[in-house]
């Protein structure tokens, strides 16, 4: 018999899911954009400086990052101002990079 805490196994729209996100974030720009707006929210042209790619680039980069609920985008007046969604983003960024730097 199986502990009530053990996790069950994912249904296969989780593990899609879960696929899913990790292969927004197996691109190295995407997740170099990630790491730019990590500390504040910054428009396009801010975070094509910072990456050293093509606005045209982050932009469509920032388009899959942000139906995939990773980024948000903000208005203000003619500039959109892209930031992570949410703390949970943070700490998944946050905690691969402490992963990486570990070892």
């Amino acid at each position: 018999m199986a502990k009530k805490h053990e996790r069950r196994v994912l249904d296969e729209r989780e593990a899609t899911q879960l696929a899913e996100l990790f292969r927004a974030l197996g691109d190295a720009s995407r997740v170099r954009i990630l790491s730019a707006i990590a500390k504040g929210e910054r428009n396009v042209g801010a975070i094509a400086d910072i990456v050293g790619i093509s606005e045209s680039a982050v932009s469509h980069h920032l388009r899959g990052l942000r139906q995939m609920r990773l980024v948000r985008a903000r208005k203000d007046g003619r500039q959109v101002y892209y930031s992570v969604d949410d703390e949970h983003v943070a700490t998944l960024f946050n905690q691969g990079l402490e992963h990486v730097r570990h070892g």
